[in-house]
């Protein structure tokens, strides 16, 4: 059987404002959207895995962030996957991430890729 949705979620409001947000189009968009996430956030450390390349300019990483926000140490991991144009200037991205309190260091090898 094959699903038109990898993945099913209630209708909580954390879902619909974290996995369904309009995208950031544009320089002058991403710019705002960067501004705004990062306004209350001091970052401590940035760990990014080696990407793996794929076809039509496809790459992906896994990245590990330790921060302060509002004060507040955390550690956010995730991936990120990017489409490169011909120029090498990204034209599509996705960010998947994960947020916990503190900073923490992994128990297995940090990245998987």
């Amino acid at each position: 059987m094959t699903s038109t949705r990898s993945w099913s979620c209630t209708r909580s409001t954390a879902c619909t404002a974290r996995c369904f947000r309009e995208p950031h189009r544009g320089r002058d968009e991403l710019g705002d959207y960067l501004r705004w996430s990062f306004a209350d956030e001091r970052v401590d450390d940035v760990r990014f895995s080696e990407p793996v390349i794929g076809r039509n300019g496809l790459a992906v990483a896994e990245f590990r962030v330790l921060s302060e926000v509002n004060e507040e140490p955390q550690t956010l991991a995730g991936c990120v996957f990017v489409r490169f144009d011909a120029s090498g200037l990204a034209v599509e991205t996705r960010d998947y991430w994960h947020t916990v309190p503190d900073h923490t260091e992994p128990a297995r090898p940090m990245f998987l890729l």
